[in-house]
């Protein structure tokens, strides 16, 4: 932590790190996926966690997302976005991190075109996920001074990448759950 209080921007070899982990933990979880055999049971108790984690992961990256359009629109202050979405990462990791666990039980199918691309997306939300984290430790770095237009670029590619990616992979796992 620094004086501020805020923690340090991730920048270089650690978002490089973190990148290539998310891409380890991605690999693993679909090489899991492929030699896992749940019974039903077990795929019940996997859907229903794999439902609660999606309401727990999108509704924070929901709420993350309002409270930046507030500050677009100059209803809310940029220090004042940042500062409630601070906490949300965690709920934003554990719901994305329950869906990847919970659905290695749900038997995917990686032949099928639509699963490749939901699990395409899952991976580019979870890489997204670190840069965008990098971006909001960055913006606080910054004490609420106006960011650059670089910053609010990225930030705006990132929220797109983000709602583009999870509303994709629930659009994909609600057309799987009906074949």
């Amino acid at each position: 932590m620094n004086p501020g209080g805020s923690r340090r921007p991730l920048h270089g070899w650690t978002l490089i790190t973190a990148d290539v982990l998310i891409c380890l933990a991605w690999a693993g979880s679909v090489w899991a996926a492929l030699h896992v055999e749940a019974g039903p049971a077990v795929r019940t108790v996997a859907l229903f966690v794999h439902l609660g984690a999606l309401v727990i992961g999108l509704g924070s990256v929901l709420t993350i997302d309002y409270y930046g359009a507030l500050w677009l629109l100059g209803r809310r202050s940029l220090r004042q976005a940042l500062e409630f979405a601070d906490p949300l990462h965690v709920p934003v990791w554990a719901g994305l991190a329950g869906l990847v666990l919970s659905g290695i039980a749900l038997d995917p199918d990686p032949q099928a075109p639509l699963t490749r691309v939901k699990l395409v997306l899952v991976l580019l939300v979870a890489l997204n996920g670190v840069h965008a984290q990098a971006l909001h430790r960055t913006l606080v770095g910054q004490g609420g001074a106006l960011p650059l237009r670089r910053l609010l670029v990225r930030g705006v590619i990132s929220a797109v990448l983000s709602q583009l990616g999870w509303w994709g992979a629930v659009t994909i796992g609600f057309l799987n759950s009906r074949s």
